[in-house]
């Protein structure tokens, strides 16, 4: 399994804002996509001084259905001109790890 990890910022005033449109419009059109191999997106938040810091945590099966999500390049960001107009700056590749383990509770 294959985490992909992004991160964005933003302002304060821009935040709920963004968080609204990756909860009710992007992350909707991602499962709707039904990409082969994509397990679940995760979002995470929280403040950092003046600004408002967004996590997003994506699993996929493997690599191959990372691909099939970002393109060939698959570190590129995938960041929408909706999103983009919102954040102050973000990460333009996104980072993939193996995932080696996992408990549960």
């Amino acid at each position: 399994m294959t985490a992909r990890i992004w991160h964005g910022w933003t302002t304060p005033g821009n935040a709920d804002g963004y968080e609204a449109l990756l909860k009710e419009e992007i992350f909707v059109g991602i499962q709707n996509r039904h990409i082969r191999g994509f397990r679940s997106i995760q979002l995470l938040r929280r403040d950092v001084g003046e600004e408002i810091e967004f996590v997003t945590i994506m699993l996929f099966d493997s690599l191959d259905a990372v691909r099939e999500f970002a393109g060939k390049d698959y570190e590129v960001a995938v960041v929408l001109d909706r999103a983009r107009a919102l954040l102050s700056h973000f990460d333009e590749r996104s980072q993939h790890y193996e995932i080696r383990a996992e408990r549960g509770g």
